[in-house]
């Protein structure tokens, strides 16, 4: 029999490790460990894998819903990015989003007859809201925009098993208003029609479950195949063996920067690398990738105005004027600017961060954009304008929406003289404009409503 006086006779006499004294600390390190870097990248593979299945069953065209679905799709094998919002598809606040279209994806699904949409969410939930609502919603707009004809595809289609009766009929309910919003655009809806050829019809796939399409099915209909990336877990993922259920999502929180570009072409390299490496693995990975950013700005349709990123600006001479929203000057980097505008040059520079702050601060600076627009414009010409910020994409389009409400026409003519009162709905068509010519266009609420003031001031 042991001998029992060598052991502690109550608790405070035992001699635990100081995480092992709080347990949620030990809980919290677990969860972290489990969530590693390391996980997180095998977990992304793994689901690759299956994507990848999926799109040699259906022979479609594999689109990232954006940010996550990038993860999972090799950018070899990646066909286009959309931008399907899961808010839109949140209870209660359901909507077709007038500033995410995603008309760009048309041509592409009319071309293949359908698409594969791929995004991923985590734990717990079966598919993502922007698969089960967000795209369902935008395929039953357009088929009832697009082909009144077809009264079989008129209705809203979600899946049973992830949407309630009730939500399907709430959201059914709104579909008249919806499609009277999309209507107030003034939308090409011929040109969109001969793009489509036939209507839209939503499927889904998840590891565990697929509405695999009849093939009078999909000679009937174009289809649109909602591709849940990432198996289902329920409970911790501790118990998973290091997977991670949406391993893609949030990205900003734990990929130290790391972007799916460079984690598909280091693949290997990182897969193999140990946790306490990883951080400086990705920071050397990243700084030896060379800029393959796009190197020419975006021309906004048949208007003479651009929109790009910071670097765009080294080659000023390609415009007659540029527009610069940035928190450095552009002609000197390591220096902050003095004043918002670079008096006696061609460019007009306003002090704005990246950020909400920096969306805030626009709404100071617009007033001096007329009198800019106006210096460049001689004998009636349009002048053709570059307007960048850091990413191209936020406070480089609310300028560009600013300068197009005040200076174009509705058939996007220029003009250097506008009487016409500007409204909300000309706000809506021009962003329209916008996003359609450049898809990945993402101007924040922030900056939408510094426009806004700056246009409708009385209304704001």
């Amino acid at each position: 029999m042991a001998d029992t006086s060598s052991f502690p006779t109550c608790t405070s006499s035992l001699l635990l490790p100081l995480a092992s004294q709080n347990p949620s600390r030990t809980l919290f390190s677990l969860k972290r460990s489990t969530l590693s870097t390391s996980n997180r990248l095998n977990s992304i593979v793994h689901d690759s894998g299956f994507v990848q299945n999926v799109a040699s069953s259906h022979g479609l065209p594999l689109i990232a819903n954006e940010r996550c679905g990038s993860w999972y799709i090799p950018p070899d094998k990646k066909a286009r990015s959309a931008y399907f919002k899961s808010t839109d598809g949140h209870w209660g606040q359901w909507g077709f989003s007038t500033r995410r279209l995603n008309l760009h994806l048309l041509e592409i699904i009319g071309r293949c007859g359908g698409c594969i949409m791929v995004d991923s969410t985590r734990r717990g939930k079966r598919m993502p809201d922007a698969l089960s609502k967000t795209i369902p919603i935008w395929c039953a707009v357009l088929n009832r925009l697009l082909f009144k004809d077809y009264w079989d595809i008129q209705n809203l289609q979600t899946p049973e098993w992830a949407v309630g009766a009730s939500e399907h009929a709430q959201i059914e309910a709104r579909l008249d208003d919806f499609v009277q919003g999309a209507k107030c655009l003034e939308l090409d809806l011929i040109h969109l029609r001969s793009m489509l050829k036939k209507p839209l019809l939503p499927l889904w796939v998840t590891p565990e479950f697929t509405s695999a399409p009849r093939r009078d099915i999909t000679t009937a209909y174009n289809t649109v195949i909602c591709c849940t990336a990432s198996r289902r877990v329920i409970g911790a993922e501790a118990s998973e063996n290091g997977y991670i259920q949406g391993a893609g999502d949030d990205s900003e929180g734990w990929s130290n920067g790391l972007t799916p570009a460079v984690f598909w072409k280091h693949k290997d390299q990182l897969l193999s690398a140990i946790e306490e490496d990883m951080p400086a693995l990705i920071q050397r990975l990243i700084r030896s990738r060379p800029d393959t950013g796009d190197s020419d700005a975006l021309r906004l349709g048949s208007t003479t105005l651009y929109i790009g990123t910071i670097r765009n600006t080294s080659i000023p001479e390609l415009y007659d004027g540029m527009v610069v929203c940035s928190n450095v000057s552009p002609s000197n980097p390591s220096q902050k600017p003095e004043d918002a505008r670079n008096n006696g040059t061609k460019t007009l520079h306003f002090l704005c961060s990246d950020g909400k702050l920096g969306s805030r601060a626009l709404r100071s600076h617009l007033p001096l954009l007329l009198p800019f627009v106006r210096s460049l414009t001689i004998g009636g010409k349009p002048p053709k304008i570059l307007l960048a910020c850091s990413t191209g994409k936020d406070l480089s389009v609310g300028v560009a929406l600013a300068v197009l409400c005040s200076f174009f026409d509705d058939d996007y003519n220029f003009k250097v003289e506008t009487s016409r009162a500007i409204d909300k709905s000309i706000i809506r068509r021009r962003l329209t404009y916008i996003t359609t010519a450049k898809p990945d266009a993402n101007p924040s609420r922030s900056t939408l409503q510094s426009v806004n003031a700056f246009l409708m001031p009385r209304e704001t």
